[in-house]
């Protein structure tokens, strides 16, 4: 996984793309993000991938301990992800998923169709939660 907050406060993740130094890097970013205090986006541009996105299970392990350490702090700053996804059959199939990771990491996974649409929603969702407007 790969972060990229050059476009802050909508931060890029690249899953099939390695960090420079490993997993524990992007978690270092991860937390450098928190540690800003102030509200952003993760933005996933590239199609689902199901035959190239199996994290192994001391992966998913390592991120169930870094997610649960980090809780409070994901819940107050990531406003979301989304993720984009030209499939129309994907993005209904994404739908449970989406349900069960909004529990699990404490903000929601939208999909939408573009990366156009994704930016216009990446300024909607943080454009109403400076106006303290739930969007969800």
């Amino acid at each position: 996984m790969r972060l990229d907050s050059t476009t802050f406060p909508v931060v890029k993740i690249v899953f099939d793309a390695p960090s420079e130094r490993g997993p524990e890097d992007a978690f270092r970013i991860f937390e450098s993000l928190l540690a800003r205090q102030q509200s952003f986006v993760l933005l996933h541009e590239k199609a689902v991938d199901e035959n190239n996105h199996e994290h192994s299970h001391e992966e998913r392990k390592q991120a169930s301990i870094w997610m649960k350490k980090n809780k409070q702090a994901l819940r107050a700053y990531v406003k979301g992800m989304i993720q984009v996804e030209p499939s129309a059959a994907q993005r209904l199939a994404l739908k449970p998923f989406a349900a069960m990771f909004g529990k699990a990491w404490g903000y929601p996974l939208l999909v939408v169709e573009s990366k156009d649409q994704a930016w216009a929603l990446a300024r909607d969702v943080l454009d109403e939660r400076v106006s303290d407007v739930a969007h969800f």
